[in-house]
């Protein structure tokens, strides 16, 4: 949760942030370093992955984080803005490598918790994504926008001592896995299925991710407030709606719901992105709720899947291969919403989202039609 509120405070206001910082106002510059940032993620991370085979998750990450806070603290002093693309990549190289931290989790758990752990692990980022939104436009609203990186590096360094805590402390066991099972290993994840949800993922995550860099722009161009605040507080309303899910979840309320399928998530989204397309204020707010439940339970979904197929030992690869699907979605998506915006204005992000998640609905349906969709397990036959 403190890497996500960290990482989640720029996000919201990177226009801002290169306008104030560095002058430069020009949208495809913001698509085009979101962008750069998928592709320094994209390959890290898997390295970080082979690397986490030979050296522990938690000794890792103490040594990872350390970098990642001193290059967040030059982030903060430097005026260069060559520098700052420079230094600020190589920190998300460092970075990267907290996203260990979900396969690890997952490999503590058994496969039958998979589905809560999932959820919880959703919400979690969903939180921070609430809390880092909001405390960037405190930042924003109050101080220069470069002050984020020293909140960045704080949330960097208190990592590292809750690292070390975990390793040192007699109360916790971190060589811990969850048992395999003998039958199937290394075979329950075949590269068919692999390589379809990755294709899939890369479409969803691409087009979800387009309405974000320059929401908080839209929404003030649209309503009558100019806070940052109120701004980052709109945009982390999906935030909001997904711990709502997990609690009703947790209370059985939902948990078979049809609701939670994804096919019903992803015309649920198309309704949700629609409805945020129309530049009313009290309809752009129905549509971020109604967005942020079918996002919730499709992520959810796609996850599940992946660690159902999947075994303890090869989690972090297997979420490495899908995780370099979904940050190309990323960066297909950041380098096409700067010209976007800058040709057709703050609207088209929402409308070409639609017909993304449109497209990525009927894929789905031809890549899994002969699957039971709200199976706890899809059947092996077609991959």
């Amino acid at each position: 949760m403190i890497s996500v509120v960290s990482d989640s405070m720029l996000h919201p206001f990177f226009p801002q942030f290169f306008e104030g910082t560095f002058g430069k106002d020009d949208p495809k510059h913001v698509g085009y370093y979101i962008a750069a940032m998928c592709l320094t993620v994209m390959f890290a991370f898997p390295f970080w992955a082979y690397v986490a085979r030979r050296i522990a998750e938690l000794k890792l990450l103490a040594w990872t984080q350390l970098a990642a806070g001193l290059l967040c603290v030059y982030c903060f002093w430097t005026t260069s803005l060559v520098g700052f693309w420079i230094v600020s990549l190589s920190m998300i190289v460092f970075k990267g490598s907290y996203l260990l931290i979900y396969p690890y989790v997952m490999s503590l758990e058994q496969k039958d918790n998979h589905t809560s752990t999932v959820g919880l692990l959703s919400v979690i980022v969903h939180f921070g994504a609430i809390v880092g939104a909001v405390l960037g436009g405190l930042v924003v609203d109050s101080f220069n926008p470069r002050y984020i990186f020293l909140v960045m590096a704080a949330g960097d360094f208190i990592q590292i001592f809750v690292s070390i805590y975990l390793l040192r402390s007699s109360q916790y066991d971190t060589s811990y896995k969850a048992p395999e099972k003998e039958e199937g290993a290394g075979n329950l994840v075949p590269r068919g299925f692999i390589l379809k949800l990755g294709i899939i993922t890369l479409l969803l995550y691409g087009f979800a991710y387009m309405i974000r860099p320059f929401f908080s722009l839209y929404w003030e161009q649209i309503s009558q407030y100019d806070s940052k605040l109120i701004s980052g507080t709109i945009y982390a309303i999906p935030g909001f709606v997904a711990l709502l899910a997990l609690w009703l979840e947790k209370k059985q309320q939902v948990g078979n719901s049809t609701l939670n399928a994804i096919v019903p998530s992803l015309l649920l989204g198309i309704v949700g992105l629609m409805l945020q397309g129309s530049g009313v204020s009290l309809v752009v707010i129905a549509g971020r709720l109604i967005y942020g439940w079918a996002i919730y339970q499709a992520l959810v979904k796609f996850d599940v899947l992946l660690f159902e197929l999947s075994t303890p030992k090869s989690y972090a690869t297997d979420y490495s291969k899908i995780h370099f699907f979904q940050n190309l979605g990323v960066l297909i998506a950041s380098c096409s919403v700067g010209v976007l915006v800058d040709n057709f204005g703050l609207y088209m992000p929402f409308w070409t989202a639609t017909c993304g998640f449109a497209i990525t609905l009927i894929l789905y349906l031809l890549a899994f039609k002969s699957e039971t969709i709200t199976s706890k397990k899809p059947s092996m036959s077609s991959k």
